[in-house]
Formats: C-alpha cells, sequence, structure tokens
C-alpha cells in the first residue's frame, strides 16, 4: 500500500513537470487547474477526479497515465525486497500458475521482473505475469504486459516469439480481431519456413495456429460479406491446430487436451459454413457432449471444462446462424447458455461469461421481434455483479452491459425493481 507521503510527492512531481512542459508558472498552472496555488496539493495525497482529468489535459497525457503514475503500487521503487533470484521467484510463480493462483503469480512475476538481471529476463517475467492476468480476464493488462515484454532487449527469437502470441491471444480475446489476425499468421508464416524444433517453439506454433483459427472464426459474423472465406480459414487453421495439441505429452502440455477439443468445436461452427457438415448433426453432437459434465464438481479438469463451455457457446453460434425456428431457437440458446454459465463460474472465467452475457442479449432481441412483447430481462443481484466485472474487462461490450441494466427487471432477496 501507498503511504500518504509518497502520494504526495508523486503528485508534486506531475504538476511540477505540468509546469515545465507548458512553460507556466506555479499561478498559471492553478488558474488552469482551476485551483487555489497555496492548495494545489490536497494534504491526503488523493486528488478528485477533477483534478486528474484537468491535471491529464495540461500534460496532454491520458487519465490512465496519470492514475497509474500515481498509484501504480508495482513500481520498482515500491517493490518489496527479496534476497530471491529470478530463477527462484520466475520458477514460483510457474508453480502458483499450475495451482491456478493467478493473483499469486502476479505478485511472484513482478518481484521476478526486479530481481532481473536483464532485458530477456523482464521480458520472461512479463510473460509470467500476463498470464496472471490473462487467469482473471483483465486482458487489457495482458496487452499491456505483452508489449512492454516486447520492449525488452535483446531478447532470443523464440522468446520474441512466444510473447508475440500472446499478444495476439490477448488481441482476440478483446476482439482487436484484424491485430490478432496479422500477428498470428506473420508467426505460422514463420513456422512454415522454420518448423519449431524446441518444446516452446512447438507450443507457440501450436498456439498460433489456435488464435490465427479462432479469429477468422469470429470474423464470420463480424465480417459477413467474407464469411466463407473466414470459416474456411477458420476450419484450416483450427484443424492444424487440433493435430498440433495432439502431438505434445501430458508432461509437455497438461492443458493440450482441452485446447485440441476446443478447437475441434471450433472447427464444427466453421464446418457448417463452407457446408461440409449439417447444423443439425452439428448440434446433436454438441448435445451429446454436455452428457460429459453433468456434475461439475466431479469435473475439476480445468482445460477439458473450459471445452466443453466453448462447445456451448459454439452452439449458440451454430443455433442463431441457422436455425430459423423461433421456439427451437430460444430452447436451445436456453439450454446452452445455462450450462455455459455453469461453467464460466465454475472456472471463474471471463471470456466465457462475456459470450453467454452477449448471447442472452441477442436472443432476447430475438424474442421480443418474434413475439412483440417488450419484457425486461430479469437479472438478482449475482447477475449485476457479473455483468459489472465484464463490463470492466471488455471495453466492447460496454454497452451491451449498460443496455443489459437499464433495462433490466432486478430481482433482489426482499423486492423486485426495474432500473
Amino acid at each position: 500500500m501507498i503511504d500518504v507521503s509518497t502520494k504526495k510527492k508523486r503528485l508534486e512531481r506531475l504538476v511540477e513537470l505540468a509546469q515545465v512542459y507548458r512553460n507556466w508558472s506555479r499561478r498559471e498552472l492553478a488558474e488552469s487547474l482551476g485551483r487555489d496555488p497555496t492548495k494545489l496539493i490536497p494534504i491526503s495525497g488523493n486528488p478528485k477526479l477533477d483534478f486528474i482529468i484537468e491535471l491529464a489535459d495540461v500534460l496532454d497525457w491520458t487519465v490512465g497515465d496519470v492514475t497509474e503514475c500515481l498509484w501504480d503500487s508495482a513500481d520498482r521503487e515500491l517493490a518489496e525486497p527479496t534476497t530471491r533470484s529470478f530463477a527462484e521467484l520466475d520458477e514460483a510463480a510457474g508453480k502458483a500458475h499450475a495451482r491456478g493462483n493467478h493473483r499469486e503469480m502476479i505478485r511472484l512475476a513482478g518481484k521476478a521482473r526486479a530481481a532481473a538481471t536483464s532485458g530477456e529476463e523482464r521480458a520472461l517475467a512479463c510473460n509470467r505475469e500476463l498470464g496472471g492476468w490473462d487467469g482473471l480476464g483483465r486482458f487489457t493488462r495482458s496487452l499491456d504486459l505483452a508489449r512492454e515484454g516486447l520492449s525488452e532487449a535483446p531478447l532470443a527469437a523464440d522468446v520474441r516469439r512466444m510473447l508475440q502470441s500472446n499478444l495476439a491471444n490477448a488481441c482476440y480475446s478483446l476482439w482487436h480481431l484484424t491485430e490478432a489476425r496479422t500477428i498470428a499468421f506473420d508467426l505460422i508464416k514463420h513456422y512454415d519456413q522454420s518448423p519449431p524444433v524446441t518444446l516452446r517453439e512447438r507450443r507457440t506454433h501450436a498456439f498460433s495456429l489456435y488464435v490465427l483459427g479462432s479469429s477468422h472464426r469470429r470474423l464470420i459474423d463480424a465480417d459477413p460479406a467474407r464469411a466463407n472465406h473466414h470459416a474456411a480459414k477458420a476450419s484450416c487453421n483450427l484443424r492444424a491446430a487440433m493435430e498440433q495439441y495432439g502431438t505434445f505429452g501430458v508432461d509437455e502440455d497438461s492443458s493440450a487436451p482441452g485446447i485440441a477439443r476446443t478447437c475441434r468445436g471450433g472447427g464444427l461452427e466453421a464446418d457448417i459454413v463452407t457446408g461440409r457438415i449439417d447444423a443439425r448433426q452439428a448440434l446433436a453432437s454438441i448435445m451429446d457432449s454436455m452428457s460429459e459434465v453433468v456434475d461439475l464438481d466431479k469435473d475439476s479438469a480445468g482445460d477439458l471444462l473450459e471445452s466443453h463451455g466453448w462447445w456451448c457457446i459454439f452452439g449458440c453460434n451454430i443455433a442463431l446462424r441457422h436455425i430459423s425456428n423461433e421456439r427451437e431457437l430460444h430452447r436451445l440458446l436456453a439450454l446452452f447458455t445455462n450450462k455455459a454459465d455453469e461453467i464460466a463460474d465454475r472456472l471463474d472465467n471471463w471470456a466465457m461469461r462475456e459470450r453467454v452475457f452477449s448471447i442472452q442479449f441477442d436472443g432476447h432481441r430475438r424474442f421480443v421481434g418474434w413475439t412483440g412483447q417488450d419484457k425486461p430481462l430479469t437479472m438478482d443481484n449475482d447477475d449485476v455483479r457479473m455483468i459489472t466485472g465484464t463490463m470492466g474487462r471488455f471495453p466492447n461490450f460496454r454497452r451491451t452491459g449498460w443496455t443489459m441494466l437499464d433495462s433490466a427487471r432486478i430481482v433482489t432477496d426482499s423486492v423486485v425493481a426495474t432500473a
């Protein structure tokens, strides 16, 4: 936790920078900020929001830049002292990842970064930390850390490509599909010319195929004029990714079977668009697979369980595109989103929650159009909490989230209210 004196020092430093940047006196700066020159820095060291916004404008910074400078507890000047080496801390962070303890992973990766003695070690610590933020669904942080890691030099080529694949995945998760597709395509083009040999390179290759295929799969709807092209690319790359993940032994990558199964499900969705398989055949396969995850308490294998959740999302996408009978469509959407929501809660998977909420919103709009009954969505406090968390993690979801909250019928333990 940052103490008051440190906060005040940081704020004073920013005020000084603003004066120099604008070539203003303290009085001129205070006038621009609408403040008394003698009370420019609050005693508490905690400036009000309007002050931060105005100071950011004076500096030509973003509000996020200013707040990060004031409150970033991860600054090296505030890092907890440690006698452990980078290697020891990196190994500990890896073990935290294996346990699914993402916050501990982030903490240890930050300490490893402070203990790093080279650019490559700092980049590897960034890669560890972005994995923790990915696990918490904070993909914008993952994106920033991948970029920070890539800014280090010198880097071994395989480390650089690993960071690039994680950057592509963060872009994909945030629906920056053009960027995700471009980065992943460049990596795959490299491996077409220089096939991977080491375990790290094999993982990077397989992951890049997954990201490229998944990006094209999402572009089926995002770029409907080229839907057939994207579906063909999605099918080809997801099939290749599935084959690559199938070559990993248990000791090499314990997550491989689950990711391979997700690739197979995404391929089903794409193959319907290309005409390789029938939509009802694919939906039947997805419904049959749900019998494998009836009791989630018994299905603790995270990656395999996650793949079942994504199959349910793929089932929703297929139904929305290819089922014209509205009654049947809404039955399928309810079936698939309920199970995906259960799995998302079991795994605390925010990317899956975003898809569930977005599909429920689309399904509700379809229901209103079909029936002519403008019934509000019904939510409880848990739904509101989850939607709020999803809005924070996915900027593209915020408009949908606000629409859902503004029009919802909120059910609490004691009252029923319409927002």
